[in-house]
């Protein structure tokens, strides 16, 4: 590894770690996906969930409720939420109208959207929710919604993928590789659905993969399409200067739409030091500017 790709990796991370935080303009939106780490207000002890969960108190709410205002986001992607009481917690009903999806599991991707924003839900991505023999438990659907903006669409898919085949080769069938391939296989044939009706798109929310634009999943799908991967060529400050696993994909027109150099990660610096029972991902967010 050579010393300028070290500094240059190094420069990266602390542009994402000290950039000031966005503003919209008029016409431009922020829009943000957060992983929120098994998000609940049951008791750990609860038979539905898994003994790793975080025991969050009523301060780790507030705190984390601080960091969502502090966010300030027009639209809001979000994983690993068991209900609407958990998520209302953090994000004021009164300020945001809140979607989540139906699984039958307490982990669920969702949409909250500042109230006032046109949008129309559809049908949910349920395809991505496979259940193979000898799983445990069934995988997590897309949320699948459209926001409108004057003679404007926006296609969005929230995701939460496979996990477990972060950076490892798709021949590796040991692993969750062959699972991940097939939900990209999924995504795909929904990009090309896009495409068909002329809708510019974005997929966000957690991939669980260290996507690069020469990853062989990017490449599969970027013949079918140009995309732009907002996240690539970053370290992310959240996972100690590793790849991004949460991502944002825009394609079709909403690629045009991204403002240049916008991306930016909350970092949870108001918790000295590092919070485990906040969430092990931070807030990823771009501006999106709509002619």
């Amino acid at each position: 590894m050579s010393l300028l790709y070290i500094i240059m990796r190094g420069f990266i991370f602390l542009i994402l770690c000290i950039s000031p935080p966005l503003h919209a303009e008029p016409h431009t939106f922020k829009i943000t996906t957060w992983n929120l780490d098994w998000l609940t207000t049951h008791s750990p002890r609860d038979e539905a969930l898994p003994p790793d969960v975080p025991l969050r108190t009523a301060y780790d709410f507030s705190r984390l409720r601080h960091y969502a205002q502090k966010l300030n986001s027009d639209i809001i992607a979000f994983q690993e939420v068991d209900d609407q009481d958990a998520i209302q917690r953090l994000f004021d009903p009164e300020q945001y109208r809140i979607f989540l999806t139906d699984d039958p599991i307490p982990q669920h991707v969702g949409l909250a959207f500042r109230r006032g924003l046109n949008v129309t839900r559809n049908p949910e991505l349920k395809s991505l929710n496979i259940l193979h023999p000898g799983m445990h438990h069934p995988l997590r659907s897309g949320l699948d919604i459209t926001f409108h903006f004057n003679e404007i669409s926006l296609r969005i898919l929230v995701v939460h993928l496979k996990t477990g085949c972060w950076s490892r080769p798709l021949n590796d069938h040991k692993h969750s590789c062959p699972t991940l391939y097939q939900q990209f296989h999924i995504i795909e044939e929904w990009i090309l659905d896009r495409l068909d009706d002329g809708t510019p798109f974005m997929i966000l929310g957690d991939f669980n993969r260290r996507l690069t634009l020469h990853d062989p999943l990017m490449t599969n799908i970027m013949q079918d399409t140009p995309l732009t991967l907002a996240t690539a060529g970053y370290a992310s400050p959240c996972q100690g200067g590793e790849k991004f696993i949460d991502h944002i994909l825009l394609g079709h027109q909403a690629s045009f739409w991204l403002v240049p150099n916008s991306l930016r990660v909350m970092t949870y610096r108001d918790d000295p030091p590092y919070t485990a029972t906040l969430s092990d991902h931070c807030p990823v967010s771009v501006l999106l500017r709509f002619p």
